[in-house]
């Protein structure tokens, strides 16, 4: 084990200090039979590193283990070879799921128009189904934290939402905040991304998107911390141009505040391009930009 000193490190937007790292080592050397999955577990548990839901950042400690072990400051346990899983096969389209009559009527006639929170189970795969073949995206497991929701009226489901993790990085969202790149680091949880948003074909129905959006904004802060401990301040999304502009975003009164460039995060000899999105940002609270410039945001377990 070398000897070699460094100053604090920063990680993930949290500074590791010297001390800090000496504790690291002295677990790596005492804990070599562990996976490293474990080995980042129990190092989170010792730092005391939560993330906005209250579980440890183990992630986050993985990469702070792999840069000391490229600093030459330790060395990480032998990958141990990963069980086999099943390999699940793409989602089955049944006739649950087919087409229905459509539903041409006034919005206030499908009153009251409900969010019902989805979750695992027959439901779960059902809404995956739905978003399968109907999305013109279909279905990717989603990033980050997640909500889904059923749009539902008495008519029956109209639809489906999904919010997930924020995007790592978009260059005209940073400035609109105005955050530092450790403060990003720190708070993006409190930012989500409407990365789903269905009505189904045969729902033809004026102002319903708008409505939804307009739900959403009121509930989610409350079902978001029911289901992972903390309170979203901000709602992204980004609409391709090629498809839609936005419109009932637009008519919900969230803001578009520029386009992405077409270009995915920089990393190692990895390098893709997609189409330029509109940029679209909902605040839940008047605030949101103090908040997430702040170390004031705070989560299940900080």
């Amino acid at each position: 084990m070398l000897k070699k000193k460094v100053p604090d490190i920063t990680q993930c937007g949290r500074e590791i200090t010297v001390r800090e790292i000496e504790e690291i080592k002295e677990t790596v050397m005492l804990c070599q039979k562990l996976s490293l999955q474990e080995l980042g577990a129990t190092i989170a548990e010792n730092l005391q590193w939560y993330s906005a839901s209250g579980t440890n950042k183990v992630d986050a400690c993985l990469k702070l283990l792999k840069k000391l072990e490229l600093q030459g400051l330790l060395q990480l346990p032998d990958k141990q070879a990963k069980s086999k899983h099943r390999i699940k096969g793409p989602i089955a389209i049944t006739n649950k799921t087919a087409a229905q009559p459509e539903i041409t009527c006034k919005l206030k006639d499908l009153y009251p128009v409900e969010l019902e929170i989805v979750k695992n189970g027959d439901i779960g795969a059902l809404w995956k189904e739905y978003v399968t073949r109907y999305h013109y995206l279909g279905y990717n497991r989603p990033f980050g934290y997640t909500l889904q929701y059923f749009i539902k009226s008495k008519q029956g489901r109209l639809g489906c939402v999904l919010f997930s993790g924020s995007a790592k990085s978009i260059g005209n969202r940073e400035r609109c905040i105005g955050w530092t790149e450790n403060q990003r680091l720190n708070n993006m949880a409190w930012v989500i991304n409407n990365s789903r948003f269905l009505i189904f074909p045969w729902v033809k129905v004026k102002n319903l998107a708008s409505h939804v959006l307009g739900q959403i904004s009121k509930q989610i802060r409350v079902h978001w911390q029911e289901l992972w401990g903390y309170r979203p301040v901000l709602m992204e999304t980004f609409v391709d141009p090629a498809h839609y502009q936005g419109t009932c975003y637009k008519a919900a009164n969230w803001q578009c505040i520029g386009m992405t460039t077409g270009q995915g995060l920089v990393r190692k000899n990895k390098i893709y391009t997609t189409t330029p999105k509109m940029i679209f940002i909902k605040p839940l609270v008047k605030n949101y930009q103090d908040l997430l410039c702040s170390e004031k945001l705070i989560g299940r377990m900080l």
